[in-house]
């Protein structure tokens, strides 16, 4: 049986060809991978391993 690796509604969505990863799914995986992510919720944006939320994303923001 295949593991489920995203959440269709919450992780990314599908633009033309392109699958794109939500900040919600990049704060679960908990660090930047460095690959330019349009939607990179990490300060500094883009620098690999990082795992400081910018304050847009702050955990706090996220508890419902």
């Amino acid at each position: 049986m295949a593991t489920k690796l995203f959440d269709d509604d919450e992780d990314y969505y599908i633009d033309g060809n392109l699958v794109v990863m939500t900040a919600e799914y990049h704060i679960k995986r908990g660090y930047c991978c460095g690959s330019g992510c349009k939607f990179c919720p990490y300060e500094p944006k883009h620098q690999r391993g990082n795992i400081q939320l910018n304050d847009d994303h702050s955990k706090k923001n996220l508890v419902d």
